[in-house]
């Protein structure tokens, strides 16, 4: 009964020891134009600090890494031509969906400056 305990006890430590790891690795988005200047700003629950063309939440929670996350960068910094962790990187349809609400926004904002 005491092998079991033992048993379980190592393997819950493993499973949270495997999602730190995972948290840990930076996410970084690299975007199609440098921002202005440097920027700080909470996105999927990580700060993210911008500066040139670059993104880089370097403590990522486990929500940190997606889509919805991608889509705020965009909208306050500006498109995103990657996004990626050292274990997965978004595809070209999802870095699209990331990027349409920021496209949107410029295209409107650029057509009312030319009124």
């Amino acid at each position: 009964m005491k092998l079991q305990t033992l048993a379980a006890a190592c393997a819950a430590l493993a499973a949270l020891s495997a999602s730190s790891a995972f948290a840990a690795d930076a996410v970084t988005a690299k975007l199609e134009k440098p921002v202005a200047a440097k920027t700080k700003f909470i996105a999927g629950g990580a700060m993210f600090q911008c500066e040139a063309d670059a993104c880089v939440a370097a403590a990522p929670t486990t929500r940190t890494f997606g889509v919805a996350t991608c889509k705020t960068i965009a909208l306050k910094a500006g498109p995103v031509a990657a996004f990626s962790s050292s274990r997965a990187a978004l595809e070209a349809e999802q870095l699209a969906e990331c990027n349409k609400t920021a496209i949107a926004r410029a295209s409107a904002t650029t057509q009312l400056a030319g009124k």
